[in-house]
């Protein structure tokens, strides 16, 4: 079956390329290959709630519709670094209480060794609580918590990577995003796609609690919509949405998958450009479930 999967895969793959996504437009070789390798941070699992470990043959690993050569697959066991973003903007449409709650669900969640970074934002971001396992701790920080101005999601996610989460590369390898609120982003200066793209960069995996868009979907000129922007985030990075009612079945869920269920995959790319976004796409073996960033940026040294 998986045969069957790869070959419709790759024709799909392939129409979609010649539609314009196609890496051979870049005016670069499209032989290049990156000798250091690349990198997928893999979230993965049995379907049939097995535990033993996957193995490198179970997966299938494409750039811009070209297979690439899987050279390892590692399970990897080690603690997390989460930063939990939380909206702190003037008309976000819930109450301080809730976020409260929200927050301090993942302070009850997380495993040994794991630790957590609090970062509120309106028309800049502010540290709530820097790293820490300690729920009363974090219990007594969330105090600073308020509703006012607008929110500048994009700036404080770009914040996020290049303050908070890079200091700790490369010896940190397990690192996410949890998103509180609709997505909206009034008055940034980052760009989206500049900003999703160094997540992607720096195989950071975003995830969501997502409150209804105030705006109602309103069409956004120059940028996705809110909601898009949530779907970007966490469909671009491998992560997953859930709402904000759901604070306790998600922080439970996002702190067991990062312990139990992440691994790293590394390939050195073949017959793609590394001057271009690459599209990824990995599929596994029937019965495995399976996620990860869907892009590779562009790797100019």
């Amino acid at each position: 079956m998986i045969q069957s999967v790869k070959r419709f895969l790759l024709t799909s793959l392939c129409l979609l390329l010649a539609a314009g996504c196609v890496f051979a437009q870049s005016r670069h070789s499209s032989r290049s290959v990156d000798l250091e390798g690349s990198i997928l941070s893999v979230t993965a699992s049995r379907t049939d709630g097995k535990t033993e470990p996957l193995k490198l043959e179970n997966f299938y690993l494409y750039e811009n519709g070209i297979e690439q050569k899987i050279k390892n697959l590692s399970f990897d066991p080690s603690p997390s670094k989460i930063v939990l973003l939380v909206d702190n903007s003037q008309t976000l449409p819930t109450d301080i209480e809730k976020l409260k709650r929200a927050v301090m669900e993942f302070a009850y969640e997380i495993f040994d060794g794991d630790q957590l970074f609090v970062l509120a934002y309106d028309e800049k971001a502010e540290i709530v609580q820097e790293w820490t396992d300690d729920a009363k701790k974090m219990e007594t920080s969330l105090a600073t918590f308020r509703k006012k101005g607008n929110p500048f999601l994009f700036d404080a996610l770009s914040s996020t990577v290049s303050e908070i989460l890079l200091p700790l590369m490369p010896g940190t390898r397990k690192t996410a995003v949890v998103v509180i609120g609709d997505g909206l982003d009034r008055g940034s200066k980052a760009p989206f796609d500049k900003v999703l793209s160094e997540l992607q960069n720096q195989n950071i995996t975003v995830y969501s609690l997502q409150i209804p868009d105030r705006t109602g979907g309103a069409f956004r000129r120059d940028q996705p919509k809110a909601g898009a922007v949530v779907t970007q985030l966490t469909e671009g990075t491998g992560g997953k949405i859930f709402q904000l009612d759901e604070a306790q079945t998600a922080a439970k869920f996002i702190c067991d998958e990062l312990r139990r269920n992440r691994y790293l995959l590394s390939y050195a790319p073949i017959n793609t450009s590394t001057y271009d976004h690459r599209k990824v796409f990995l599929i596994a073996d029937e019965g495995i479930s399976i996620r990860t960033k869907n892009a590779q940026p562009p790797n100019i040294k």
